[in-house]
């Protein structure tokens, strides 16, 4: 098989992809196209992974009871989290939107089967948690794929990795990674929001850089 020519225009279009591939959070509630999801899952699984392992579960979350019992959760998992603020800070904490749960159409929760029969251990004996990495660039596969075809993806982090995983009653072999909501944004930005709104700028990638 001929290996594609990827052109100089391809990858300056890559850049872009990148520059602005963002955490959304203010979604249209309009659905999905019809079987784009499914596709765009599919190419999540074209992620790297330890040993050919692929390890990572998607749970499409459509039970609204469920949905509620999740968006209650984080809910009151920011509220502990705002607590810790004070101040200016805590007004600045109160005014960002740091979830899209209510409007996304799509709940995806991931999690990482740690005993996977697939890659028969190769590579992941001495770094275990390497299942769990490859679980995270399937998550960032899906996460370009989806901004390419103009889908929005955020990323929840405020919540109970424990708690997620007994609401969607999951099997205590697979590990809680991310809980994701997908949809149409309703606006796009280059710049990531909190930067926006002044909460953190992004640092310089020189300063993230080291020779020893």
């Amino acid at each position: 098989m001929t290996s594609p020519a990827f052109t100089t225009n391809f990858a300056e279009q890559l850049d872009q992809l990148l520059i602005w591939r963002r955490d959304v959070r203010h979604f249209q509630t309009r659905p999905i196209e019809e079987g784009l999801l499914d596709k765009l899952l599919d190419l999540a699984c074209l992620a790297p992974s330890v040993g050919n392992s692929q390890p990572w579960r998607f749970v499409q979350v459509v039970s609204p009871e469920r949905r509620a019992a999740i968006i209650a959760h984080v809910d009151a998992q920011n509220a502990q989290a705002a607590a810790l603020y004070h101040d200016a800070t805590r007004a600045q904490y109160d005014a960002l939107k740091l979830h899209g749960l209510i409007e996304a159409p799509a709940h995806i929760a991931v999690f990482c089967d740690m005993e996977p029969e697939e890659g028969r251990g190769l590579g992941r004996q001495t770094m275990p948690e390497t299942l769990s990495y490859s679980a995270v660039l399937a998550i960032h596969t899906l996460w370009l794929s989806a901004r390419a075809r103009g889908v929005g993806l955020g990323w929840v982090s405020i919540l109970d990795p424990h708690a997620i995983a007994q609401l969607l009653d999951i099997s205590p072999d697979w590990r809680f990674i991310g809980y994701l909501c997908l949809g149409y944004p309703i606006e796009e930005a280059s710049v990531p929001e909190l930067e926006r709104r002044g909460w953190q700028a992004r640092t310089a990638s020189k300063q993230t850089r080291f020779t020893r």
